[in-house]
């Protein structure tokens, strides 16, 4: 029988090599530091030279907006005693796992989906026993996390896991569909007083994952597929047919699983409305959700352009901006000097000059305390503005762990504004260990706003982000590798100040004999050009030709609107049980917030039917787990069995917050460490020149996880690092720009302004028509410049330059010859049409 040993290294075997081989003399000096950066690279070495996962193979499929992703993991046990491989990592928080097998020599074992607590003990039984076990289990706190173990791999032996998801692509501004791979898992902070256990995640840094990855996909679609584009780089892209419906792509050699692999699947035709309708299973009882047809309807509405074309001049308007460690991380790979907290930071400063005049504001910050700006929302003006923008620049990541729910409760406490809309907007990297309990919370006050959320960042919970724009009725975005996300907020913006579509409400027009059972939760939002996905389940017999029809009516500005699709009742070709499986996996997801929200006999009744749904489908739920046993006749593994957690990506960063954990568990990996903690520590110190890294470390890694012990991480360790310290780079000129425009949208005539047009004081004074006032010649040279230089980012400035209009046509200036010797001024030639005047 193979029990479980427990591998705990003991750094004091290697002090002395390590302190020997350190340059670093402040490093020597601090005895309680050095422990925890030794057990740190005694366990790097353990987990690079003990992992068992060898490799990953990745098959994607995308027909039309849907992935079908194929993963196969091999594993291979190099060590002379039998071991227990656990693996930890992420999936989209949307996708429905559907299968999940093994293969050991030429053993191919499927396994089933159970109950989870049965699942376990099954899997505790066949260890014990000496068979071969694989157990699959989602995260009950997060549903964008999963824990692959596999047990009892004899010396010597290989195996195959395979594994497969499906879930639908998201439409992005620019009309490409968006998959994601993710690979970075990052720490899910856990906030004070959850009771519930964390996945205990096992991290290396990103450069130095010990197992590769080969990644192809196929795309396909009735349109032509123009470009496949990614951030990672790519093979170029093959067309399969003359009529280039079909493609494939596929990573380029050399590739290491470091980062999330994202793909931009551009079609050259709009996205239309469609219909999809699938068959039973055969072998299912007709009635059942897998034993009849289901139809997956994906709805693009169109709005009138006299609706769209009028924005909203009022709302209330939160920020809630995320100052948590994890923000100081870099956004990307390609631009490791720019931070989330920067990035985010900038991106607030641009929403808030382009809010309308007689709206209502506040900007909340989070960590371990929450802050806000104002007692409560104020007025948009000029004072308002200029104080917010003042705070927001002085915004950094220094605000320890992240605890999102209680400044989500403060908001929804505060009374809404009469005839004023609540949007709040949400900025985080997305790594608690809540995020169940957050989004209850969204959606119970879903009624009295909307939330538009991004995910910045590799590592970013899909589960959270998505969640928090579903439940609130927003829209929610990711921002990561060289995405710009004043773009992506700007869209955001855009559609919260739309009119709001109300009143929505589906009509089927079916054969009588057939009757539809809508499988999704009530369509609560409406967005142009934004993709609605309908699933419903089709009860009873059709003729052959059948057609039907859905119509979604809706009020838009107060005037009735309807978007109307017909379709063919016939089964689609070659899906499989795919739309199936999504149904599922929407109607799984609704029972299981059901379930949460009552906790009683009720929810007992919901969480069986779970199970139930989950076990007929084969998708995974939070309540059940796929579980194979190898119960073929070879003989039982005999010897302990060793315990090995395969590890994931990790930011640099947190390997700083790590050390200063005082739990022994979350000291996951860093052989590297040693040689850039320095380097690192010399980047925060030119980040925040005001702040020695001593602060940042003992206050804002310490407050990370919640703890009010400081590091001996003296100051005076870094003092001679000070005369190598270098000033902030000047700001960008589009942003120093935007900073100095007006809440009514006017600029004024000062050096500021001059700076940030590259030109001075005397050259603007000089250059102004005699009858024109100042702030009217300073808002066309601002509208130039913009015109002229940033015309490619149209996107992020477009709300600002529309409220620069509309202040400059109530001041009845002479705009023509202003916009002369603008030009003349900046040396552009943008015509006075252009800029809407």
């Amino acid at each position: 029988m193979a029990a479980k040993l427990s591998f705990l290294p003991q750094p004091n075997l290697v002090i002395e090599a390590i302190v020997s081989a350190c340059p670093c003399v402040w490093l020597s000096e601090q005895s309680a530091f050095l422990s925890p950066v030794i057990s740190l690279f005694i366990v790097f070495l353990v987990v690079c030279w003990s992992v068992p996962l060898k490799s990953i193979e990745v098959e994607l499929e995308v027909k039309d907006h849907v992935a079908t992703v194929v993963s196969t993991l091999n594993y291979q046990n190099q060590e002379d005693k039998p071991l227990e491989a656990v693996f930890v990592f992420p999936l989209p928080g949307d996708a429905a796992v559907c299968h999940f097998s093994a293969k050991i020599g030429q053993t191919q074992i499927v396994a089933e989906v159970k109950e989870k607590q049965q699942a376990r003990e099954d899997y505790d039984d066949a260890l014990s026993s000496g068979q071969q076990a694989f157990l699959l289990e989602e995260s009950e706190q997060s549903p964008d996390i999963f824990t692959l173990s596999v047990g009892s791999l004899p010396p010597g032996e290989s195996a195959s896991i395979r594994l497969e998801y499906i879930t639908e692509l998201a439409v992005q501004a620019d009309d490409g569909l968006r998959f994601s791979l993710p690979a970075v898992l990052n720490p899910r902070y856990k906030p004070q007083g959850t009771e519930a256990a964390t996945v205990q995640v096992t991290s290396v840094p990103a450069s130095q994952i010990p197992y590769s990855l080969s990644f192809s996909a196929r795309v396909s679609s009735p349109r032509p597929v123009s470009k496949v584009e990614s951030n990672c780089s790519l093979d170029p892209l093959q067309y399969l047919n003359k009529e280039q419906t079909q493609a494939t792509v596929k990573l380029a050699g050399g590739h290491k699983f470091d980062r999330d692999v994202e793909l931009l699947i551009y079609y050259k035709d709009a996205h239309q409305p469609t219909a999809v309708v699938e068959a039973g299973q055969a072998s299912a009882k007709p009635g059942s959700l897998m034993g009849d047809p289901v139809v997956m309807l994906s709805l693009y509405p169109e709005f009138p352009e006299s609706a769209m074309s009028s924005l909203s001049s009022c709302g209330e308007f939160v920020f809630l901006m995320d100052r948590s460690g994890s923000m100081g991380c870099s956004t990307s790979h390609s631009k490791p000097e720019e931070t989330r907290i920067g990035s985010a930071r900038d991106t607030l400063l641009l929403l808030l000059k382009s809010l309308p005049m007689g709206c209502y504001f506040n900007v909340y910050s989070f960590g371990s305390s929450y802050q806000h700006i104002f007692p409560k929302s104020v007025e948009y003006s000029d004072q308002t503005l200029e104080e917010a923008v003042k705070k927001v620049e002085e915004m950094t990541a220094d605000l320890g762990g992240t605890e999102i729910l209680q400044p989500l409760k403060h908001i929804y406490n505060q009374p809404c504004i009469p005839k004023q809309p609540r949007q709040l907007f949400v900025f985080t990297d997305g790594e608690v260990s809540n995020t169940k309990e957050v989004i209850n919370l969204v959606k119970k006050n879903s009624g009295s706003h909307r939330c538009f959320s991004f995910g910045i960042g590799e590592g970013a919970s899909s589960a959270l982000i998505n969640g928090l724009a579903k439940k609130g009725r927003g829209h929610a975005q990711f921002i990561t590798g060289a995405d710009r996300m004043q773009t992506k907020v700007m869209q955001s913006l855009r559609f919260a100040l739309q009119p709001a579509v109300v009143d929505i409400s589906i009509k089927w027009d079916l054969p009588k004999q057939v009757s539809a059972t809508v499988l999704s939760p009530p369509i609560t939002t409406l967005f142009q050009g934004q993709r609605s996905l309908v699933y419903a389940q089709l009860t009873g017999k059709s003729s052959e030709g059948a057609q039907g029809s859905v119509t979604v009516n809706y009020k838009l500005a107060g005037q009735p609107s309807k978007t109307q699709l017909h379709f063919s009742l016939k089964p689609a070709e070659d899906t499989g049980l795919t739309v199936h499986r999504l149904g599922a996996r929407v109607l799984i997801r609704s029972l299981e917030m059901e379930e949460r929200e009552d906790r009683g006999e009720k929810g007992e009744a919901v969480k069986e039917k779970v199970v139930e749904l989950s076990v007929k489908s084969g998708v995974s739920s939070s309540f059940t787990a796929f579980i194979a046993v190898n119960k073929s006749d070879g003989k039982p593994i005999e010897g302990p069995l060793i315990h090995r957690n395969v590890p994931t990506p990790i930011h640099i960063l947190y390997l700083l917050i790590l050390i200063s954990c005082p739990d022994p568990q979350l000291l996951f990996v860093c052989f590297y460490f040693l040689k850039l903690c320095v380097v690192t520590c010399l980047q925060i110190v030119r980040q925040t020149p005001q702040q020695k890294v001593s602060t940042f470390l003992n206050k804002s890694l310490c407050n990370f996880y919640g703890t009010s012990q400081l590091l001996p991480f003296p100051a005076s360790n870094f003092e001679r690092f000070e005369a190598n310290e270098h000033k902030l780079p000047r700001r960008d000129p589009f942003l120093q720009l935007v900073s100095l425009q007006k809440a009514s949208g006017c600029w004024l005539l000062d050096p500021a302004l001059a700076a940030a047009l590259g030109k001075t004081s005397e050259e603007l004074d000089q250059s102004k028509p005699a009858s024109v006032k100042e702030e009217v010649w300073a808002t066309i040279l601002a509208l130039i410049w913009l015109h002229a230089s940033k015309t490619d980012s149209k996107g992020e400035w477009e709300l600002l330059s529309l409220k620069a209009v509309s202040w400059l046509r109530t001041q009845n200036a002479p705009c023509v010859e202003c916009v002369d010797a603008a030009n003349t001024l900046l040396g552009c030639k943008v015509q006075r049409d252009v800029l809407g005047l």
